[in-house]
C-alpha cells in the first residue's frame, strides 16, 4: 500500500481497539476532530479500493508470525485450523447463501492460527478464507474461486503456509472434522506433519490386525500426565500410546455422485490416547489423537491439542466478546474479508500488550500446565 493507504489503515486498527458492546458493531471516532461519519466514509472507501487486497492485509499479520514464532517458539509453532459460520441476516448482504439449511444464511470462515509450542500463547492469525455465494476469497489466493471441501481448502492453506519459510516446523492442529485418510495421504506425500483428534470408529492397523481407535484404546497401558483443573476441582489426566498405522481405502466427498473408494500408501502414525478421570475415579472425557510426528512425548502432544482451545476463543472475540462480526454491515464478502484482516490486527496488537506486560515470554511450558483451568468443552 502507497503511504496514505498505510496511514489510513494504521488509523483504522486504533479505531477498532475498543469496539465491545452487542450494539456497537462499527468503528469507535479517533479523538481527533474529525465526524463519525467522516471516519466511516473512509473506512467504505479503504475497503473498496482494489489496491487494499487481502493478500495486503495479511502481509503485516504474516510478518508479525515470522518474528513471533522465532521469538517464543521452541522445536515447532503449532497452527491451528478450525471453521467457523458467520449468520448474517440484513439482506443488504446479496452474496449470502444457505450454509446448511434455507434459512441459516451468510458467510462461512476458516482461519489458521499460530501459536507457541512453549507456552500455548496465540502468535498471529496467518490465513483467512470467507466462502460466500459466488466465491471464495482466501489471503493465499487472490482470484475468486469456486469453494472447496473444508478439508480441501485447509489443506490448500497448509501447502501456502509450509512454502512461507517460517523459523520453526509446522504443526497443524484440527479437531475430528479433521479426520480423512485421503488427506492424511496428501498431507503426507507433501511432508507436512499434523495432529488430530480422530473418531472413535475408524480402524487402525496394529502388529497386522485392524482395529477399531476406541478398541485399541482400551489396550493401551496409561501413565500418569499431570493434575488439572475442570470447573475448580482437580482431575487427573492418564495418557498412553502406540505406534500404528492408516492402511483403510479413502472415501472422496462429492455432493452430486457417489465415489469408489480410493487405496493408497499406508500412512505411519502414532495413536495418542488422553483419559481425565475425577476425584471419584470416574473418566469423564476422552481424546483419541492420532499424528505423524516422533519427537515429542505423549504428553507433550496431549498439551498441545488442548492449546487447540486457543481458536475457539478467536471466533469468540470476533464474534461476540469485541467486535460483534455477525453485526458488521459491509455488502460483501470481500469487505467482511478486508475488515476481518484488520480486525485481526487489532486481535495481534492486543496479545502482544498482554505478552509483554504478564512475561519476558520465557515462561517454562510446566509452569504454564500448573496454572491452567481445564474446560469439558475442550473434551
Amino acid at each position: 500500500m502507497d503511504a496514505r493507504l498505510s496511514l489510513r489503515y494504521e488509523r483504522m486498527v486504533q479505531s477498532y481497539m475498543k469496539v465491545s458492546e452487542p450494539l456497537s458493531a462499527g468503528m469507535k471516532a479517533l479523538n481527533d476532530g474529525v465526524s463519525s461519519f467522516a471516519h466511516t466514509q473512509a473506512a467504505w472507501r479503504f475497503y473498496a479500493n482494489p489496491m487494499v487486497s487481502l493478500s495486503v492485509l495479511q502481509a503485516p499479520l504474516t510478518a508479525a508470525a515470522h518474528e513471533g514464532i522465532t521469538e517464543r517458539c521452541g522445536s515447532y509453532a503449532l497452527c491451528i485450523h478450525d471453521w467457523s459460520r458467520l449468520a448474517y441476516r440484513h439482506a443488504n448482504k446479496a452474496d449470502r447463501y444457505a450454509i446448511t439449511h434455507a434459512s441459516d444464511q451468510g458467510y462461512d470462515l476458516q482461519s489458521s492460527l499460530v501459536i507457541s509450542d512453549q507456552t500455548g500463547e496465540p502468535i498471529a492469525p496467518v490465513a483467512q478464507c470467507l466462502v460466500s455465494g459466488v466465491g471464495r476469497q482466501a489471503t493465499y489466493e487472490e482470484e475468486v474461486l469456486t469453494p472447496r471441501t473444508h478439508l480441501d481448502e485447509v489443506s490448500r492453506a497448509m501447502e501456502h503456509l509450509e512454502g512461507l519459510g517460517f523459523s520453526r516446523p509446522l504443526v497443524h492442529l484440527m479437531d475430528r472434522e479433521g479426520d480423512s485418510v485421503g488427506h492424511y495421504r496428501r498431507w503426507q506425500s507433501s511432508g507436512i506433519q499434523w495432529l488430530v483428534r480422530i473418531r472413535d470408529n475408524p480402524q487402525l492397523t496394529y502388529q497386522g490386525s485392524a482395529l477399531a481407535s476406541k478398541t485399541l484404546a482400551e489396550q493401551l497401558t496409561y501413565h500418569r500426565a499431570r493434575t488439572v483443573q475442570v470447573q475448580g476441582k482437580p482431575h487427573e489426566q492418564y495418557v498412553g500410546e502406540i505406534p500404528v498405522s492408516v492402511t483403510r481405502r479413502s472415501k472422496p466427498s462429492c455432493k452430486k455422485q457417489v465415489q469408489p473408494s480410493v487405496a493408497g500408501e499406508p500412512v505411519m502414525a502414532r495413536l495418542v490416547v488422553s483419559r481425565l478421570f475425577n476425584e471419584q475415579g470416574d473418566m469423564i472425557a476422552q481424546w483419541l489423537l492420532l499424528t505423524t510426528l516422533t519427537a515429542p512425548t505423549a504428553d507433550t502432544l496431549v498439551l498441545w491439542y488442548y492449546w487447540r482451545w486457543q481458536i475457539e476463543s478467536f471466533f469468540k472475540l470476533l464474534k461476540s466478546a469485541g467486535h460483534q462480526l455477525e453485526a458488521w454491515q459491509q455488502e460483501s464478502a470481500l469487505a467482511v474479508a478486508k475488515r476481518l484482516l484488520v480486525t485481526s490486527m487489532v486481535y495481534l496488537c492486543h496479545r502482544l500488550g498482554d505478552c509483554r506486560e504478564s512475561s519476558t515470554g520465557s515462561t517454562a511450558t510446566s509452569a504454564v500446565v500448573d496454572s491452567l483451568e481445564w474446560s469439558t468443552d475442550a473434551f
